[in-house]
């Protein structure tokens, strides 16, 4: 077993993923309120009789009974209006029975350095009970299930991401009464004033609502996200349910927190984040990375239609890139003749001295996909030859070769390597550039394009973005200073990167200067075994922060490193790890060039 295996196998999952919801606990527990409240009363006139010494005792028992229930009561009562009144109180409530068991039980095995297989056993247990509860809680725990199915931060086992990948497109829908009525009190008017005809069965469901196709009056084909009509209060509850867990038991985690929070809440106006899209969009427009025939597009919000809870926009065709990718490489493996995708890239491995453990550059995989291309070539006209010449011959059977055009004939493999690094410039050009970012590029808001196979031949490809719900918008002095810190973590400078950290707002006990470049490189560059000693990246932060306690963060760069984790998230998935400050280097360089010339002029 490798040292990334072991690293996982003892991950310690993120708590959120796990949650009861009893209802009857709650009611339970006010009806001991009251009981006691009363109780106490009636103790109070019998003492009253009895001996001095008896009531003495019985006094500061009552003393601290009373003092101690006071206190539960308050302390029931701010949790209650902290996360959203009776509701909340049951979710957290929900949430905590089985948070901090948990929780307790990871940190023993990590204690007793327990075998694999109690690990293994321990993962798909709590994984499986997890998946059931963020299905009844739904609100921000999908949010944070979906997060987990994506791997972010390469911080998930492998039993995780695959339990929790069902909710990156199979999330419980609501009926289409609760869309057309959201649909119609948005817009005014009813459903069918607007839309020629709306698909009933939504295209896809999220956390905080669902999508369906539609055709507008005026024949535009379009989708059109409806938003929940509970979950704005149900995701504030949440959210604020992990911080008060996260001030407990992972203190480290929670400037971040708040940061999330701040950013998840952008989500609740539709209408808000139709501006957003439509502003990224152009802005990638003027600088030619986005369009038709280019890598990548960005779709059209019909802002007139667009309100806080329904989002009109133009859609686009294809799967989701994960989904895309596997289809891809399925099909590949099937016309090579393979059982599965895991025996192709076997092959691979043994046969062409690809997929070694970092995975082959884009330029690699180029040279292997004319290879392949070149054998399909040559096995088509083979076939043709023989079908054309012996294949006339009475009794031969004519070997099967579909007509070219039809596109089925060749299997074109996606170059891998070339999508994550397309996938880094863009987010850089919006974070370096523009200083106005989609800091949620998780593969669920990333499509693979129908037609990209056919057109680009497998050398390129056509992305789709979408979802602007999370949009940060940098200062141009937090731009600028954000460019001169890419540069120095790519040139390992540790010296300027703790420089540039201090001036960024890092404030921590000690001002360990070893620490601080390790959490600069941990946040916005890379992560590898030899950067985290080993250790999974969570146990890794927390050491941090145990070794020099964190006081203050750089507050807008939380989301650069959310967007850098996300991105190198997918990179691991795909095996094409990746360092963003060197990807993003020559960026931020013509960044400050340019910013210089305008200074010297």
């Amino acid at each position: 077993m490798n040292l990334y295996q072991k690293r996982h196998r003892r991950a310690i999952v993120a708590p959120q993923k796990y949650a009861t919801n009893d209802r009857r606990r709650v009611t339970v527990t006010r009806q001991h309120f009251s009981s006691s409240s009363s109780s106490s009363g009636g103790t109070t006139t019998i003492t009253s009789s009895s001996s001095s010494t008896i009531t003495e005792k019985n006094s500061l028992l009552y003393s601290i009974g009373g003092g101690l229930l006071i206190t539960i009561i308050g302390g029931v009562g701010y949790v209650s209006n902290h996360v959203g009144g009776t509701e909340g109180l049951t979710r957290t409530v929900s949430f905590y029975s089985v948070a901090i068991p948990k929780y307790l039980v990871y940190r023993y095995y990590m204690f007793r350095n327990a075998p694999d297989d109690e690990w293994d056993d321990l993962h798909a247990d709590t994984s499986r009970k997890g998946l059931n509860k963020i299905l009844e809680l739904r609100g921000f725990y999908i949010k944070s299930g979906q997060l987990c199915a994506a791997n972010i931060g390469n911080a998930f086992p492998k039993v995780w991401q695959d339990t929790m990948s069902v909710l990156q497109d199979e999330c419980p829908p609501k009926d289409f009464s609760v869309v057309k009525r959201v649909i119609e009190s948005e817009m005014g008017r009813p459903l069918n004033d607007v839309f020629q005809s709306m698909e009933t069965t939504p295209i896809g469901a999220a956390s905080i609502g669902q999508v369906h196709r539609a055709v507008l009056r005026n024949g535009d084909e379009v989708v059109v996200k409806v938003m929940y009509p509970e979950v704005e209060s149900l995701f504030r509850g949440d959210v604020r349910t992990i911080k008060m867990f996260a001030q407990v038991a992972q203190p480290v985690h929670v400037p971040a927190l708040n940061e999330v929070e701040k950013q998840f809440m952008t989500e609740f106006d539709y209408a808000k984040e139709a501006r957003q899209m439509l502003k990224i969009k152009e802005n990638l427009t003027r600088a030619g990375l986005v369009g038709e025939g280019k890598t990548f597009y960005v779709p059209r919000p019909y802002l007139d239609l667009c309100s806080k809870r329904v989002l009109v926009m133009e859609e686009l065709k294809g799967p989701k890139l994960q989904v895309g990718l596997r289809k891809n490489m399925e099909n590949l493996a099937t016309k090579m003749g393979f059982g599965s995708i895991e025996e192709l890239q076997q092959r691979m491995i043994q046969n062409e001295g690809l997929l070694p453990k970092q995975g082959p550059s884009a330029q690699e995989m180029d040279k292997y996909i004319n290879l392949l291309e070149s054998k399909q070539q040559v096995e088509h006209w083979a076939k043709t030859l023989f079908n054309y010449t012996l294949g006339w011959l009475p009794g031969v059977q004519p070997k099967g070769n579909k007509d070219k055009e039809d596109g089925e004939d060749t299997v074109v493999l996606l170059n891998h390597a070339r999508i994550v690094d397309d996938l880094l410039l863009i987010h850089g050009h919006e974070v370096l550039v523009d200083g106005y970012f989609n800091n949620d590029p998780h593969p669920g808001n990333i499509l693979l394009l129908n037609g990209s196979e056919d057109k680009v031949k497998g050398k390129h490809h056509q992305l789709g973005l979408i979802d602007y719900g999370q949009v940060k918008q940098l200062s141009k002095h937090d731009r600028l200073l954000l460019c001169q810190l890419v540069i120095a973590l790519a040139d390992d400078n540790e010296k300027e990167v703790v420089r540039l950290m201090k001036e960024a707002g890092y404030k921590s006990r000690d001002m360990n200067e070893k620490i601080i470049h390790r959490y600069a490189k941990v946040s916005y560059d890379e992560d590898n075994d030899e950067l985290t000693e080993g250790m999974h990246i969570q146990l890794f932060v927390e050491e941090l922060q145990r070794r020099d306690p964190i006081e203050a963060l750089p507050v807008d760069f939380i989301a650069v490193g959310r967007t850098s984790i996300l991105l190198r998230g997918l990179g691991h998935a795909l095996n094409q790890s990746r360092s963003v400050a060197r990807a993003w280097r020559p960026i931020a360089e013509q960044v400050l060039k340019e910013e210089a010339d305008l200074d010297a002029s």
